[in-house]
């Protein structure tokens, strides 16, 4: 019998059910793990997506795109497999598919974080025999702090920032990150102000039901503010004309890359905050212990060295090559700007 499923020029393919998970390329249909640019393309002819993810997946398919959305937890038949969508705690709408026939189950995870946020249902680990995992922050090294003490951090900053009459801009991915950053941070300091990319998903937060503190397009706001003010913008703002309208500011960046060391000079940073929205080292191997799955597929980032450790402890290990390898590479240079459209 062949593989459940199966890696095609077009992405991962489940031929019993008739769909591609997160394709590459335009399809009959997709199943998709989450908006990200580099999970959700446009141009195919039908979508299945989250519930509770639906804005955000309108606002990055487009608003002819036909989206057919299920909750959490809900099977499905398709063809001769059953698919439910089960919560990654990525972003909002994020979640993991799960295939099964004739009882073997497979599991394709997207992107995941198995820590909890304001802004997206938490990671439910879910059993299977196959298990497709990321490995983005796929090394020891990468362990984040918590996060009470990282938004604490980013509040200080903020503080001083305002003391010393500077504006204060927090580079942080439009989709997920952005909302994140502003579910945390202690909105009495002064006012908030967002790069229009990060105004538009917010709005589908907010309409979503996610509570998120009151925000100011950053184009509409007094310039009076601006020295007072938290300014969220997409990485792709780092030195654009955009960012002269704010004079003297320090600048900083929330990303898990903030761990490597010289990622912050590199970029030309004030400070960096460990805040990632994917999981760090312990939290793979947390998650992927508690699917019970035997067989591991790793894909994106360092999925050698993730293949490796799980392969000589026991597991049937391969890495798994898809198109789109993530966000950052090791040096926190973009590698899918999943986070700039209609900046």
């Amino acid at each position: 019998m062949s593989p459940l499923i199966e890696l095609t020029d077009r992405g991962l393919y489940c031929a019993a059910g008739g769909f591609y998970i997160d394709p590459w390329q335009p399809v009959a249909r997709a199943v998709l793990t989450h908006a990200h640019a580099d999970h959700a393309r446009r141009g195919s002819a039908s979508y299945l997506v989250a519930t509770e993810g639906a804005r955000v997946f309108r606002t990055r398919l487009g608003d002819d795109a036909p989206i057919e959305t299920l909750p959490y937890g809900a099977p499905l038949r398709l063809g001769d497999v059953t698919v439910s969508l089960h919560p990654a705690g990525h972003i909002l709408g994020s979640a993991q598919v799960r295939v099964e026939r004739r009882g073997e189950v497979w599991v394709v995870s997207g992107d995941y974080k198995v820590g909890a946020d304001a802004t997206c249902t938490p990671f439910e680990p879910v059993r299977c025999h196959t298990f497709v995992t990321e490995s983005t922050f796929g090394l020891p090294i990468y362990r984040w702090p918590a996060q009470a003490e990282v938004f604490a951090a980013i509040n200080a900053w903020w503080q001083v920032n305002q003391a010393a009459g500077k504006a204060s801009v927090l580079f942080a991915y439009a989709l997920g990150k952005a909302q994140r950053v502003l579910a945390g941070v202690d909105a009495t300091i002064g006012p908030i102000l967002t790069h229009g990319a990060v105004e538009r998903l917010a709005r589908d937060y907010r309409a979503s039901g996610v509570p998120l503190p009151p925000t100011v397009y950053a184009g509409e706001a007094s310039r009076a503010d601006y020295r007072r003010a938290l300014i969220i913008a997409p990485p792709s703002a780092q030195g654009t004309p955009w960012m002269r309208r704010f004079g003297l500011a320090s600048t900083a960046f929330a990303s898990g890359w903030m761990q490597v060391r010289g990622a912050r000079r590199r970029r030309a940073l004030d400070r960096g905050f460990i805040l990632s929205d994917h999981a760090d080292w312990p939290g793979l191997l947390g998650a992927i212990d508690a699917t019970g799955a035997g067989r591991v597929w790793v894909t994106h980032g360092y999925s050698a060295v993730l293949a490796r450790w799980l392969g000589e402890r026991g597991y049937e290990a391969a890495v798994v090559q898809t198109r789109f390898e993530g966000e950052r590479d090791a040096d926190g240079q973009e590698v899918a700007a999943e986070a700039e459209e209609g900046a």
